[in-house]
C-alpha cells in the first residue's frame, strides 16, 4: 500500500472507530436464521488424486481425468467459442490464484474437442486494480503475468482477455433470480456474449471476508466496479448476494463445468495471502454443478484446515470478527470513496467450522433446488478410498 493510501486508510479506520458503522446498517434485508435444509437431486462430483509435489505433466493428466469423467462434451460443437473464468484477484502464484497447469490442460482439452476459440479472462481485485468510467489504475494483464497464468494461456494457444481493458462501457446488465438482495442488475463483461460456453476454474481458499473463496465466489471477478460497490456497501447480505450473482442468465445458460486444482490450498486468511498447505494427497475437483463442486471444495478446505499447525489456523487475522468488518469498509472505500465506506453496512464473516455454517452455500440451496445429494466418484487410481469416504460423509445432509 502506498503511503498516501495508508494515510487515507488510517484516517478512515479512525473515523469508523469513533462512529462505528452507523450509516446504512439494516438498509438491506438482514438474513434470518436458516430453516431446515431441503434435499436436492443426486449430483456427481469427480475427484482425481494428485501426489504431493507432482510434476506438471501429472497435474495436467489428473485434470484431464477429472474433466473427461465429469462431462462428455456433448454441449461443445466444432467451431464453438469457450470462455474459461479463472481466479486472478492478485499477482500471487497458485493457490492464491488458479493453477496455471490446470488452465493449460483445460485449454488443450477444449481445442481437442473442437473449440475454435478459447478465451481466458478475469478482472483482478480492487486492492490492485481501480476502475472507473474515466480511469484505470493497475492491470489485470500484469497480474496474470506475475501469477504465471499468462504464460500458461499463451503457451496453450488460448486468448487472454482482461475486462477493464475494453473500457467502462464494455459491460451489459444481467439480472439475478427474483427475490434476490441485489437492488440493480449486475454489470457483466461483453466478451461473454461472444462465447457459447463457460468453464469455471476457481481455487480452494480461505477468504477474510466471505469465509471461503471457491466457485460461487469467483463470480465477483466478472463484475464492473459499480456492481462490486453495491456488493460490498450493502454488506449485511454479502454472502447471499454471492450466491445470487451466480443466477444471472449468462451463467445459468452458458456455464458447463466447474473444475478446481486443489493439490495446494490457501488454508488461512485469503484471498491473496495466507498459509499455503500442500497435502500428501491433493485433489482435482470437477462437476457440472457449481453448488456440488463448492460443497466438496469446502469440505476439502475444512479437512486440511484441521491438520495445519494450530499456530497458523488460530491466528488473530484469520479468526477475528472485527478484522473482516474493517477490511470490508476499506474495500468499499477503494470502490466508492470514504463516504461510501462510512455509510456502508456491517458485514458478518462466515464461520466455517462445518460445511453447514456457510451462508453462501445455504443461500445457493434455495436458489438451485436444494442440497445436492453428492455422489463422489474417482476419476483416477490416485484417490485414496478413505479420503473419498471422509469427504462423502462431510457433504451428506
Amino acid at each position: 500500500m502506498k503511503r498516501r493510501d495508508f494515510m487515507k486508510a488510517a484516517a478512515g479506520a479512525f473515523a469508523m472507530a469513533l462512529c462505528p458503522f452507523t450509516g446504512r446498517a439494516g438498509a438491506s434485508r438482514i438474513p434470518v436464521k436458516a430453516g431446515p435444509l431441503k434435499p436436492g437431486s443426486q449430483t456427481k462430483v469427480f475427484l482425481a488424486g494428485v501426489g504431493k509435489g507432482a510434476p506438471e505433466r501429472e497435474i495436467k493428466l489428473a485434470v484431464r481425468n477429472a474433466v473427461e469423467a465429469a462431462t462428455d462434451f456433448s454441449w461443445l460443437s466444432k467451431g464453438d467459442a469457450v470462455f474459461i473464468k479463472p481466479v486472478n484477484n492478485s499477482g500471487n502464484p497458485y493457490p492464491a490464484t488458479t493453477s496455471p497447469p490446470a488452465i493449460a490442460a483445460m485449454v488443450e482439452i477444449l481445442k481437442e474437442k473442437g473449440a475454435r476459440r478459447v478465451i481466458v479472462g478475469d478482472m483482478s481485485g480492487v486492492r490492485d486494480l481501480r476502475f472507473s468510467p474515466t480511469s484505470v489504475s493497475g492491470s489485470s494483464r500484469a497480474l496474470m503475468a506475475a501469477s504465471g497464468m499468462a504464460k500458461a494461456v499463451h503457451s496453450s494457444g488460448a486468448e487472454m482477455h482482461c475486462f477493464e481493458e475494453s473500457g467502462w462501457n464494455a459491460f451489459y446488465e444481467d439480472f439475478p433470480a427474483a427475490g434476490s438482495n441485489w437492488k440493480r442488475g449486475l454489470m457483466m463483461p461483453n466478451i461473454l456474449k461472444e462465447v457459447q460456453h463457460i468453464v469455471l476454474m476457481p481455487r480452494c481458499s480461505r477468504h477474510i471476508l466471505a469465509g471461503s473463496s471457491l466457485g460461487l465466489k469467483a463470480a465477483v471477478g466478472y463484475w464492473r466496479h459499480d456492481t462490486r460497490l453495491e456488493y460490498h456497501r450493502d454488506a449485511a447480505t454479502l454472502q447471499e448476494k454471492t450466491a445470487e450473482g451466480n443466477t444471472v442468465a449468462t451463467l445459468s445458460t452458458k456455464q458447463r463445468l466447474v473444475i478446481s486444482a486443489a493439490d495446494k490450498l490457501l488454508a488461512t486468511y485469503g484471498p491473496d495471502k495466507g498459509y499455503v498447505f500442500e497435502p500428501d494427497n491433493g485433489l482435482i475437483i470437477a462437476s457440472v454443478s457449481v453448488v456440488a463442486h463448492d460443497m466438496v471444495s469446502l469440505a476439502w478446505l475444512l479437512e486440511n484446515r484441521s491438520i495445519i499447525p494450530a499456530s497458523e489456523r488460530d491466528g488473530f487475522i484469520d479468526t477475528s470478527k472485527v478484522v473482516p468488518r474493517l477490511a470490508n469498509h476499506f474495500v468499499t472505500g477503494w470502490l466508492g470513496g470514504w463516504g461510501a465506506a462510512l455509510a456502508s453496512e456491517t458485514m458478518t464473516k462466515n464461520s466455517i467450522n462445518t460445511l453447514w455454517d456457510d451462508r453462501v452455500l445455504t443461500r445457493s440451496y434455495d436458489l438451485f433446488g436444494g442440497v445436492p445429494a453428492i455422489l463422489l466418484e474417482s476419476a483416477n487410481n490416485a484417490l485414496p478410498e478413505a479420503l473419498k469416504n471422509r469427504l462423502g460423509g462431510m457433504t451428506a445432509l
